[in-house]
């Protein structure tokens, strides 16, 4: 497995060994014994499936308690997946990291409790799963407008994207709730 750090404390890339022939292939998507390896020393509490279409993009969600790490992958298709550090604390805060998930790369995005999530389709449609580290709940969900100019994503998009009315509406970064928390930073730089 190849793991490559990015400028956030907290957020890896990670390149799984695959092992593949004229029939198909195979890999371990997770291996608990193999993260903590590398520095994801996490306990997931639940699985998600989303499934989004051309131009579709979801995000920046992140729910401000129970915050969730997630390790995403996508295994139909192919997404822009953007992280943004909202620990006040971090040297990093309001910086964002972006990566290529797609079927054929099979790369996964580790992005620590602390971040901000979102994803852009660039293929017809995807498929993109995570695991997470806390619960969905939905009362402590919060979104940050995915255009904000203060963070400056560069998502790789030429039309306006089809957004739900949640996204839509979210708020701009400088008057989000963000984690003031210092556990969240501790956590991330010792699972780097």
């Amino acid at each position: 497995m190849n793991v490559l750090s990015t400028q956030i404390a907290g957020v890896l890339i990670v390149e799984p060994n695959v092992f593949g022939d004229d029939r198909g292939f195979f890999l371990e998507s997770f291996n608990e014994k193999e993260m903590r390896k590398i520095g994801i020393d996490a306990h997931f509490m639940q699985d998600n499936h989303s499934r989004s279409q051309h131009n579709v993009l979801r995000g920046l969600h992140y729910q401000i308690s129970q915050p969730q790490g997630k390790l995403v992958r996508v295994v139909r298709g192919k997404v822009f997946d953007a992280a943004v550090d909202i620990r006040r604390n971090s040297p990093t805060f309001g910086k964002w990291v972006g990566v290529e998930l797609s079927a054929e790369n099979k790369r996964l995005f580790w992005l620590s409790p602390g971040m901000a999530h979102g994803f852009v389709v660039l293929s017809d449609s995807a498929d993109l799963v995570y695991k997470a580290t806390d619960y969905y709940a939905p009362q402590f969900e919060r979104t940050i407008l995915w255009n904000d100019p203060d963070l400056g994503i560069e998502w790789p998009i030429i039309d306006e994207p089809i957004l739900s009315s949640k996204d839509a509406a979210g708020t701009t970064f400088r008057s989000a709730e963000v984690y003031e928390d210092e556990f969240l930073l501790k956590e991330a730089n010792a699972n780097t």
